[in-house]
Formats: C-alpha cells, sequence, structure tokens
C-alpha cells in the first residue's frame, strides 16, 4: 500500500492529511496559520502538522512517498515555488525547497484550487470523468480544470481563473481591476452585496428579520427569507442563478468538460441551488442539442477536495 500526505495550506489554518493509494484519508492533523508571517515559519509549521498527521494514522514516516500542497496565490510547480500570495505574505516563497529540507520528503506545490478539482476528479463526482472543471464559491471565485486526466493551468501558472471572466459588461468594479466579473457577483462576498442592496430598496422585506442589519448580511440571508416566501429575496436568488448559469455555460462552450462540479460554502444548499443553475446553464449552450452534455453536479467531497488532491500532485505530474 501506498501512502501520500496532502497539505491544504489556507489563509486561516494548515491541514494535513494522510491519503492512501485508494483515495481515503487515514488520519489529518492542523494549526493556525498565523498568516501573514515568513514562509520559513509557515513551512515549519507545516512539517510539524506533517509528522502529527503520520503519527496519527500509525505509519512511520519513511511509509510516505511523498508530500503535495495546495497554496493560495500564483504558483510556480515546476519550481515548486509560490509566486504570489498575498493572504499569506509570500512572494517568491521556495516552499518545495524548505519543506523538502524539513521532511527528507519529495514535495509537490500547486494552486489550492487546482489540488481540490484534482481531488473531485480522483475521488468526487469527478471519479471515473476524463474531464472536469471545478468552480468554488468563497469570498472569491475559485477554479481549476482537468483534462484528460491532467492539471491544466496555463502556460505559466495564471490559467483557470474562472471567476474573473465578465458576464455583465460595465458592471460592479472587481478585486481584479475589472468591471462585471462572474466573482463581482457570484461569490459569497457578491451574494452579499446583492442581497444589501435589495434589503435597501425594500425596508419591509423578510430579508432584514434575517440579516439583522446590513452588517448581520451572509450568503444564507436570501435563501432564509426566499423559504418564507419574500419577494425581495427570491429575485436576488433569481439574478444570482442567472449570473451563475451565464458563468456556467461560457464554461461549456469553452471546454466542454464531462463535469463542472460547483463546491464551496454556498454549494451547501445542494440541488436547491445546482438544479437551476444546470437547467439555465444547459438551456443556452450550444451543445444543447446533443444527447449527451455536460454533468453540472454539486461537488462531493467538501474540504477534504484539497487535501487528496495534493496528496496525489506526486502521481500528476508523472
Amino acid at each position: 500500500m501506498a501512502y501520500y500526505v496532502g497539505i491544504d495550506l489556507g489563509g486561516t489554518n494548515i491541514v494535513a492529511g494522510v491519503v492512501d493509494e485508494h483515495c481515503r484519508i487515514l488520519a489529518k492533523a492542523e494549526t493556525k496559520t498565523r498568516a501573514p508571517r515568513p514562509a520559513e515559519e509557515i513551512c515549519a509549521d507545516m512539517a510539524a502538522v506533517y509528522r502529527q498527521a503520520v503519527a496519527a494514522a500509525g505509519l512511520a514516516e519513511g511509509a510516505i512517498d511523498w508530500i503535495g500542497v495546495g497554496s493560495p496565490g500564483v504558483i510556480d510547480k515546476a519550481a515548486g515555488q509560490v509566486e504570489l500570495a498575498a493572504n499569506l505574505g509570500f512572494q517568491g516563497a521556495p516552499v518545495r525547497q524548505l519543506l523538502q529540507a524539513l521532511t527528507g520528503k519529495p514535495v509537490y506545490v500547486d494552486n489550492d484550487a487546482n489540488a481540490a478539482a484534482y481531488g473531485e476528479f480522483l475521488a468526487g463526482v469527478g471519479r471515473g470523468a476524463d474531464s472536469l472543471v471545478m468552480i468554488t464559491i468563497g469570498t472569491g471565485i475559485g477554479g481549476g480544470i482537468i483534462l484528460g486526466g491532467k492539471i491544466w493551468s496555463g502556460f505559466r501558472y495564471g490559467g483557470a481563473e474562472l471567476g474573473h471572466m465578465v458576464i455583465r459588461t460595465g458592471g460592479r468594479r472587481c478585486t481584479c481591476g475589472r468591471e462585471g466579473c462572474m466573482e463581482a457577483y457570484c461569490s459569497a462576498t457578491g451574494l452579499i452585496q446583492t442581497t444589501r442592496e435589495a434589503m435597501e430598496g425594500a425596508p419591509d422585506s423578510l430579508l432584514w428579520q434575517f440579516g439583522g442589519d446590513l452588517d448581520g448580511v451572509s450568503g444564507r440571508t436570501a435563501f432564509q427569507a426566499a423559504d418564507r416566501g419574500d419577494a425581495a429575496a427570491q429575485a436576488v436568488l433569481e439574478r444570482y442563478i442567472d449570473d451563475f448559469a451565464c458563468g456556467v455555460a461560457n464554461v461549456i462552450n469553452l471546454l466542454q468538460p464531462e463535469v463542472i462540479a460547483i463546491g464551496g460554502g454556498i454549494s451547501r444548499e445542494g440541488e436547491r441551488l445546482v438544479g437551476p443553475i444546470r437547467e439555465r446553464a444547459l438551456r443556452v449552450v450550444m451543445s444543447r442539442h446533443s444527447p449527451q452534455n455536460t454533468r453540472i453536479l454539486p461537488a462531493a467531497l467538501g474540504n477534504d477536495a484539497g487535501i487528496i488532491g495534493a496528496a496525489f500532485l506526486g502521481r500528476e505530474g508523472q
């Protein structure tokens, strides 16, 4: 039996998992990231949780073939270096070099969204498929692309930025500097902004009951008020689903993957969210008359996707 360790390096937590060759997580360990701080310190903590996870799995370190790391930011995976990850305070951070020196293991590094997509491809809703695109809903919109079983990240690792395709020309200013990006409308941040705008225009809406005030709004507020039949909340969700379906249709028209997996916090709404997105996207794509089309599904693995995908980065690189 072969064993690997996947590390999900986040802005809040560092989580390490021991994964066997059948994609099963045997044990985990975690610690706070306490970013931003020097790469040397964060890599020392990654080495520590690696050892804790291996011990919790009842294995010796000699049983581990390699370590994979999914990190935020732009990653030069050939060099194993984080070119830029603002939330970690990394710029040109030699993560592979540092972690290999601390553990004595081969280390593979890639973007965290790529790792999560690879995990869903190997062990989640993409299992058995040849291609998958994952769209993750968080503070922003993350993307990962798997084509022919391989992660596609662009010729200099800046691809798969699905959140920064424009879906409304001249729309909201995005953090990237463009206007009308999918991220500006379909991220949790975007949904919260749309909900606040609806509240300001509807003082009698139940959105105020569930949000409390404008500062209390979350990505769940519109869903909660819509469950009570609130018209303003229903309008928020209708526009949100339309915008998301537009982005999904763009991805299908560009790549037509076998599977699109939708993950992240808001995706926990499951078919209530994904069902209407699927129906609206497939109604307008160029392949809409095909007897087979892209399967659009809620992601299955949750936070484990990043650990599993990171653990198998060594195999992806072979």
